[in-house]
């Protein structure tokens, strides 16, 4: 069998007509997709799945949505065997990473109110004429979808975590979920994922990605996972805002829409809040069970960072006196959680990583924790802006001198090698309980290309880990001008 690189470059080929220069590799998701950036005459977004069906749903669903001038990227080419295929490179920003940068800014939050906007239109108006028989692996979010997700929240998450819980008691308030959610109004497009790390920003405006589980389903539901996304942290006011904003815009696309023209239906307020927080509930669990999946069951520590998030979005949904729903066991999980130190990863495996800048004509920096150092990363091989008469007053902080350095390629293949060998490090250290990491980067100066990789590590250490990262740079009082 070729490999994925192999297939996605003989992809590139026959797409641009030449050879790609550079193949990197993306970080890894929740997913076990595996997501390439081919450099060349053109910069494009390799995807390589040996799950046909998914990798079907996604090729169609992305050209059904293009058509309709939805944003979503453009697949290009696909592989004879539908195990690889290319597209649009939408670059590296999301959602998240720019509200985990910046917090809630007037740009972050008109993104929120553009993708809720743009939901709307996915919701009512992808679903004419989408070819449901390629939703994988079900066509609609019923009784059997949703018992699978209130089973992935017991088996992965309460089990795994060692929540002391009544079964039985648990099973009867699943049911009791189940059955109200199914009266809700379930025949429009449901992404299954619509979350902050799924929105790219791109020139400045958001993209939609991750949409291949997508089905027929509730509207509430989609929803429900933006406002509720855990690590995304947003507040009860900004969540009612963006509450508000969608039931402000999705009221119009609803009663124009073919389908509800047809069955006589207008958008009824007070009908969809009715169902909303029973939705909020079920993602929150299911969400549960996929942190506990990939994090108890798969060891990848840092996925139980979010757990804390969504056992206080718990609290928080209980405490709400719209919620009416009785569910007597699944209201004690909050407090079962706050007893269990297997769902507070954020106190118990608590690691501190320190990244510094450095100039080699001063030495490498001293580990003030007297663990003996960790990580020396050389940057004098990249690419020197400090040679250029230009860039020598400013440094790695500078937007003049982060333009000049991510333009070569051989700045992204180091921060990706660098990014895949720290990763690995947090990952085994979190596991082992470890509270200190050293990285370090240095270059001749220690002004311009040290200073840029240390940032950028810890912007990516932040975004994927929830690690609050600060880059020190030792030789800042000797620039020429600084910031």
């Amino acid at each position: 069998m070729k490999s994925a690189q192999q297939s996605l470059s003989n992809l590139y080929r026959k797409f641009t007509g030449s050879d790609a220069t550079a193949i990197s590799v993306l970080p890894a998701s929740g997913s076990d997709r595996c997501y390439y950036r081919l450099e060349g005459s053109v910069t494009l977004i390799g995807t390589w799945n040996e799950t046909i069906k998914e990798n079907e749903a996604f090729i169609s669903f992305t050209r059904h949505f293009a058509a309709l001038k939805l944003p979503v990227p453009e697949v290009l080419i696909v592989s004879e065997d539908k195990k690889a295929y290319l597209q649009t490179d939408l670059g590296d920003e999301t959602l998240f990473s720019l509200l985990s940068k910046q917090g809630l800014t007037d740009t972050t939050t008109g993104y929120y109110t553009d993708a809720v906007r743009w939901l709307t239109s996915f919701q009512l108006k992808g679903i004419n004429g989408l070819d449901l028989s390629l939703c994988y692996p079900r066509k609609q979010f019923d009784r059997q979808s949703m018992l699978w997700d209130l089973n992935y929240f017991k088996y992965y998450f309460a089990k795994l975590s060692g929540l002391n819980f009544d079964e039985q008691a648990l099973e009867n308030d699943f049911e009791t979920l189940v059955n109200f959610l199914l009266e809700a109004e379930n025949d429009f497009f449901m992404f299954r994922d619509f979350q902050s790390r799924n929105i790219m920003i791109h020139n400045n405006e958001p993209y939609f990605i991750d949409y291949q589980g997508g089905r027929k389903g509730p509207l509430q539901y989609d929803l429900a996972s933006l406002l509720f996304d855990a690590k995304a942290n947003l507040s009860p006011e900004f969540r009612n805002d963006l509450l508000r904003v969608y039931l402000e815009t999705v009221a119009p696309v609803y009663n124009d829409s073919a389908i509800n023209i047809e069955k006589g239906r207008q958008f009824d307020p007070d009908n969809f809040l009715k169902y909303f927080y029973g939705f909020v509930l079920l993602r929150i669990l299911q969400a549960l069970g996929a942190y506990g999946f990939r994090g108890f069951y798969q060891k990848k520590a840092h996925f139980l960072q979010s757990i804390p998030y969504a056992i206080n979005n718990l609290k928080w949904l209980f405490s709400q006196t719209s919620f009416k729903l009785h569910l007597p066991e699944l209201i004690k999980l909050p407090e079962y959680g706050n007893q269990q130190s297997a769902v507070k990863p954020a106190e118990n495996r608590k690691l501190l990583v320190r990244i510094t800048s450095f100039s080699y004509k001063y030495g490498i920096p001293q580990d003030k924790t007297g663990n003996g150092g960790g990580f020396v990363f050389d940057c004098r091989a990249l690419p020197n802006p400090g040679r250029l008469t230009e860039y020598q007053p400013y440094s790695g902080l500078d937007d003049s001198v982060k333009v000049y350095l991510k333009s070569y390629p051989e700045m992204e293949a180091f921060l990706t090698n660098v990014f895949n060998l720290v990763d690995a490090a947090v990952i085994n250290y979190m596991e082992r309980g470890f509270s200190n990491l050293m990285v370090s980067f240095g270059c001749t100066g220690g002004q311009h290309r040290s200073v840029y990789c240390a940032e950028k590590l810890a912007e990516h250490l932040h975004e994927k880990f929830g690690l609050l990262v600060n880059a020190e740079h030792t030789r800042r009082n000797n620039w020429t001008t600084g910031d």
